[in-house]
C-alpha cells in the first residue's frame, strides 16, 4: 500500500482504476478492505483512492484523540497533496460524518465533486429512556472525581473506566476501544451535524438501503431536508452496507450518478 505521511502520521491508501478522482471513505471499525468490492466495480470510470483513516486498518491512531474535524483536516490535505482536482465522494457511515464536515467549509466548493454517502452517521439519533438513564448515572459517578486535584483526577478517572459498573453503562463499540481511539469515539458520537447541512451546496446523492438499523431512513432524510442539493434513493433488502448487500443495484445508482451531466 502506498502511504500519505501526515503531520507525522503514516496514512495508508489503496488505489485503483483510472479516470475521474474517486475518493472511497469507510466507516468506523471498518477499513479500505470493505469498500475495495466497490472500488473495483467503479474503475473503469474512476481513479479509486481508498484511505485507511486512522486508528483502522494498516494506518496507526493519532497520538492524541481527534474529533471530526480532525479527520475532515485530514482528507482536505490529502485531496491537496495528492493534486486530486475535485475528486468524486463516495463516503460509508462514519467516512459520511467527515464528509458532511468538510463539504460544509467555505472553500470546500471548489476541493469536491459529486458526494455519494450512503448509511452516513452524524444526525442526533432518537434514543430511548434507557440510553438517558444510563447517561446520567455515568454523569453521577463521574461528578465526584472531577472534584479531585488534577494530578489525582486522571489515575481516579482511569480507574473508574475499568470497573465493571462503568463499563455496563457504556456501549459495546465503546467497551471494546481503548486509549485515544475510546475517546475519539466519544468526540465522534456526541456531535452532531445538522448545523452543517445548509452550507453544503454540492450535488450530493444519499443511497441509503432501506432495512438500515445504523443509520435509520429517518436520518438519511433528515440529510436530504437539510442540504440544498441533495436526493435520496433508497435500495430494498439492504441494510448498513448496501453496497454489500446489493452490489449490482448500488453501483448502476452510483455509476449513473458520478456520470450524470447535472
Amino acid at each position: 500500500m502506498p502511504v500519505y505521511e501526515y503531520n507525522s502520521l503514516p496514512v495508508h491508501y489503496k488505489r485503483t482504476g483510472t479516470g475521474k478522482p474517486l475518493l472511497v471513505l469507510h466507516g468506523w471499525g471498518s477499513s479500505s478492505d470493505v469498500m475495495m468490492p466497490l472500488a473495483r466495480q467503479l474503475a473503469p470510470t474512476h481513479t479509486c483512492y481508498l484511505p485507511d483513516l486512522p486508528g483502522f486498518g494498516a494506518t496507526p491512531p493519532p497520538d492524541s484523540p481527534w474529533r471530526i474535524d480532525d479527520y475532515a483536516d485530514l482528507i482536505h490535505d490529502f485531496i491537496r497533496d495528492l493534486e486530486l482536482k475535485e475528486p468524486d465522494i463516495l463516503a460509508h457511515s462514519f467516512g459520511g460524518r467527515i464528509i458532511l464536515k468538510l463539504s460544509a467549509r467555505d472553500k470546500a466548493g471548489s476541493l469536491l465533486g459529486k458526494i455519494l454517502i450512503t448509511g452516513g452517521a452524524g444526525m442526533k439519533p432518537r434514543r430511548k429512556a434507557s440510553f438517558y438513564l444510563r447517561k446520567y448515572l455515568a454523569r453521577i459517578l463521574k461528578a465526584p472525581f472531577m472534584l479531585l486535584p488534577s494530578t489525582l483526577r486522571e489515575p481516579s478517572l482511569r480507574w473508574l473506566r475499568n470497573t465493571s459498573l462503568w463499563k455496563k453503562l457504556g456501549s459495546g463499540e465503546y467497551q471494546q476501544l481503548q486509549g485515544v481511539m475510546r475517546e475519539t469515539f466519544v468526540h465522534t458520537v456526541t456531535e452532531f451535524l445538522e448545523p452543517c447541512l445548509p452550507e453544503i451546496h454540492h450535488e450530493v446523492l444519499l443511497l441509503w438501503g432501506l432495512q438500515d438499523d445504523a443509520t435509520p431512513l429517518y436520518q438519511a432524510r433528515r440529510m436530504e431536508e437539510g442540504i440544498h442539493s441533495a436526493a435520496l434513493i433508497t435500495i430494498d433488502e439492504a441494510g448498513h452496507y448496501a453496497f454489500l448487500d446489493q452490489p449490482r443495484k448500488f453501483t448502476l445508482i452510483a455509476e449513473a450518478f458520478y456520470t450524470s451531466s447535472g
